[in-house]
């Protein structure tokens, strides 16, 4: 059975000419080298993120939830991510809000140092402050507010999943260092007036995921399932919300038609296609990944 994150966007072999398309975006500085164990990946456009062979890799799940959070939020100055890992969303945000500037929050001293490799690698120092320490303390709370706030909570409790192979994925998946919950009250506490908190979550627990925003002042604004192939039901979803206090009452959220990843071929379905091309990716097809 597929996972969450299951379908990876790594296509190291992919040429970064397609029938004289090229890579759109700023080429990056580079001049910082592999270490051993990591691998260098592209992300989008031209930027490439560094990445533990065997460790915590970036999915489907990041690339999505940047997406939903920079369709909604065009328009930012200020961003934050929470538990960003090894830089993922945070860095495919940026690549498409030029503008904005990014503070994120990661716990694992393993994933920051990748992630500050990843962003001298694309020369988007001047615009990341990276945060080594735990999202439910009060690391943020003397920046000033922010108008969008992303994050990729763990989906599992600790009592509901094993533990994975290598120690950084552990907290990625599972709730280690607090739950959608703790995300929800951080993103509460530090959001502009107006601004958006964009964050994805397994379908089955989109009650959960709900009633965290509930529990801490929020309000779903619109919510997206993804299938991630065709004819099977949705894996993840994509949750968009605001302050209460920043909307008018009785606010009903509008719950869009499902994305598809996969069509039953095993083809990438034409919206998706359209995605990853908004992201610098080739328009050509890919290959269907391994069942």
């Amino acid at each position: 059975m597929l996972t969450p994150g299951a379908f990876r966007l790594l296509h190291d072999d992919e040429d970064d000419e397609y029938r004289g398309w090229r890579r759109p975006g700023p080429l990056p500085p580079r001049g910082v080298a592999v270490g051993e164990g990591e691998s260098l990946d592209y992300l989008c456009g031209w930027f490439r993120i560094f990445q533990y062979e065997r460790g915590h890799r970036y999915s489907t799940d990041d690339v999505l939830t940047a997406w939903y959070a920079t369709q909604w939020a065009p328009r930012v100055a200020r961003a934050a991510d929470l538990g960003s890992g090894i830089g993922s969303v945070a860095l495919i945000c940026a690549w498409r809000l030029p503008g904005a500037t990014f503070c994120t929050v990661e716990a694992q001293a393993m994933s920051a140092r990748l992630a500050r490799k990843s962003i001298r690698y694309n020369g988007v120092e001047s615009r990341f402050t990276v945060y080594e320490g735990d999202l439910r303390s009060s690391i943020l709370e003397d920046e000033k507010p922010f108008d969008l706030v992303t994050g990729s909570p763990p989906y599992w409790p600790a009592s509901a999943a094993t533990g994975a192979a290598h120690p950084q994925a552990v907290p990625a998946r599972i709730e280690m260092r607090g739950s959608v919950f703790d995300y929800a009250a951080t993103a509460s506490r530090i959001l502009a007036t107006g601004g958006m908190f964009v964050f994805v979550f397994p379908y089955i627990q989109r009650e959960r995921a709900e009633e965290a925003l509930a529990s801490n002042g929020l309000v779903l604004l619109r919510r997206r399932d993804v299938i991630f192939k065709e004819g099977e039901p949705p894996m993840i979803s994509l949750f968009a919300a605001m302050r209460a206090s920043d909307l008018p009452p009785r606010r009903q959220p509008w719950i869009e038609p499902p994305l598809i990843i996969r069509t039953t071929t095993g083809s990438v379905h034409p919206e998706y296609a359209a995605i990853r091309i908004s992201f610098g990716f080739p328009p050509g097809d890919v290959a269907a990944p391994p069942s």
